[in-house]
């Protein structure tokens, strides 16, 4: 596996060679909680004058190495070049024009310049709070109850319907969503302003331990019994965290609809 001193010299020999106006890191690599392991991406920008000669002929990211498997995409104005290489290093390219550089410093969190020598960088700074959670409004709070508690039931069906998709879709992707919303907030309300990151991925770093085993505890959704015992559990998480963050924060939370939810999955699902 090439070293990441190597694929750095790389990156900038290669856009040396193509006359990129600027280069710059993002992701994970200029990330203040890096996990550094073999799987660390290198998402990396090259601006350019020249984008359609750039894209009318692509055999330049041979360059870069063999390439496992690789997916090419339009993002606004910009092209992203994703690319898994056979030693394991894995590259994603974005061209983009320098007229429109605003629109990719306000897609990321932030990002180190490798390469500038014009200038381009130095009236732009990077969205550093992209992916900070801030204490909750008493509004946000209660569309967020609602929210779990009205999709419990589509969950509610999907199970006597015994759609297995289904049901993991709504119960992951929105109730187990909300509920780490809630675990989030709860770190807000003792700290300030935090850095969760992407989808979450330090949350727990500001939790207790326990907390984290029991929402990994949620994730065996691997059959409908399964989904069913993962609903119960994360309807008593959840209202429970509910509960604490109310009184934290002093806001209302609507007991009697988390009692009646609890009760209707009860009785179709008993």
């Amino acid at each position: 596996m090439r070293t990441e001193t190597e694929m750095m010299g790389l990156i900038l020999q290669i856009a040396e060679s193509l006359q990129v106006e600027a280069v710059a890191l993002s992701g994970s690599r200029t990330s203040p909680h890096p996990q550094k392991d073999e799987f660390q991406d290198y998402d990396v920008v090259y601006i350019v004058e020249n984008l359609e000669e750039l894209i009318s002929d692509l055999s330049w990211l041979d360059q870069f190495g063999y390439r496992l498997i690789e997916q090419h995409n339009v993002l606004g104005n910009r092209r992203l070049y994703l690319m898994l290489f056979e030693d394991g290093n894995r590259i994603d390219l974005t061209l983009c024009p320098k007229e429109h550089m605003q629109e990719w410093v306000d897609s990321e969190a932030d990002f180190k310049v490798l390469k500038d020598d014009a200038g381009l960088f130095d009236m732009y700074q990077p969205n550093s709070k992209r992916y900070w959670t801030a204490p909750p409004t008493e509004e946000e709070f209660a569309a967020s109850c609602n929210e779990f508690w009205w999709v419990s039931a589509y969950v509610v069906k999907a199970i006597r319907r015994n759609q297995l998709i289904y049901a993991t879709d709504h119960l992951y992707g929105i109730c187990q969503q909300e509920l780490l919303k809630v675990l989030a907030w709860q770190v807000t309300s003792d700290r300030g302003a935090i850095d969760i990151g992407k989808n979450y991925k330090y949350l727990f770093h500001y939790l207790p331990a326990e907390k984290e085993k029991e929402f990994s505890a949620l994730l065996n959704l691997s059959s409908i019994e399964k989904v069913s015992q993962s609903l119960f559990a994360t309807m008593k998480f959840f209202d429970r965290e509910a509960q604490i963050l109310a009184q934290k924060m002093g806001f209302a939370y609507d007991q009697e609809e988390a009692e009646k939810m609890i009760a209707y999955a009860e009785e179709r699902l008993s």
